[in-house]
């Protein structure tokens, strides 16, 4: 069985939280350019070329691409064939991130409790973790820094059967509007779909933090991230909401069996800055 040490770890989720947070994804940054060559908006295309002229800056300097550098979510897919040694797994985590966003000079944001004292933990943690248990014997990790503005505006409806994919689409619809310029678009759109609730939303956090080259195998559920595509780009509400053509950079879907009388819908939207950065040990 292969060993991975937890000092390992640490060190390389301290390297994704400056990663994600100051270099824009090549993905991201190329539907930037790809975009603006096609927004018949003026003030639109000046706001994409400001937002590429940001992330420019951002990667040059090693500065935060946004001041709010977001909630650590981490996508964990650990190898069973592979054994963490020297400590916790989710202790290693969060040392990382602390490393990260205290070495890194980046803005914490995480409070200690959600409701009475709301005090600051000065460091980030604890991380958001999703692990899953996959073949092999390596780890793969992916953060994804969520800022609140956008996740602020997710959705969750716990549709029927009956409701079928109009139901969905107009969940996917009506959260886009009703966010608007407060998520900071042009967004990408994670939706996810069955399930149960909580499985719903992890779909549609994972779908959120997906490459935006990537596509849905299930050509059915490709084709719906197209549809979704246009459907969103038509409402008009453009880069940063100041009208124009590139209101979703990206839609992508992820889905889950799910009990014969519920259609659970999630949607987790990401603003311009979908931050991502990805590391296998």
């Amino acid at each position: 069985m292969r060993e991975i040490q937890a000092q390992a770890i640490s060190k390389a989720v301290a390297e994704l939280a400056v990663e994600a947070c100051c270099r824009l994804p090549r993905d991201v940054y190329e539907a930037f350019k790809t975009s603006q060559a096609g927004e018949p908006s003026p003030v639109g295309r000046n706001i994409l070329e400001q937002l590429i002229t940001n992330a420019d800056i951002a990667a040059k300097e090693e500065m935060p691409i946004c001041q709010d550098t977001g909630m650590a979510v981490i996508f964990a897919d650990l190898g069973q064939e592979a054994r963490i040694t020297g400590g916790a797994f989710e202790d290693a985590v969060n040392e990382g991130i602390r490393r990260g966003y205290v070495d890194g000079y980046l803005r914490k944001s995480m409070v200690a409790e959600p409701l009475f004292e709301r005090a600051n933990t000065r460091d980030n943690t604890p991380a958001i973790i999703h692990t899953r248990i996959v073949p092999g014997d390596r780890l793969r990790i992916r953060m994804a820094p969520k800022g609140a503005g956008s996740e602020n505006k997710s959705v969750l409806k716990m549709l029927v059967p009956a409701d079928g994919i109009e139901g969905v689409r107009k969940v996917v619809l009506d959260a886009v509007l009703a966010a608007g310029s407060n998520s900071c678009p042009p967004m990408v759109i994670g939706v996810g779909i069955g399930g149960t609730m909580d499985m719903a939303a992890v779909c549609a956090k994972r779908a959120a933090a997906r490459d935006l080259g990537s596509s849905n195998p299930d050509p059915r559920y490709a084709a719906f991230e197209e549809e979704l595509l246009v459907l969103l780009n038509k409402t008009g509400i453009g880069p940063q909401g100041l009208g124009g053509r590139t209101t979703v950079l990206k839609v992508h879907v992820e889905w889950f069996p799910t009990h014969i009388a519920s259609l659970p819908v999630a949607v987790n939207i990401n603003c311009h800055a979908a931050r991502h950065a990805e590391i296998v040990l």
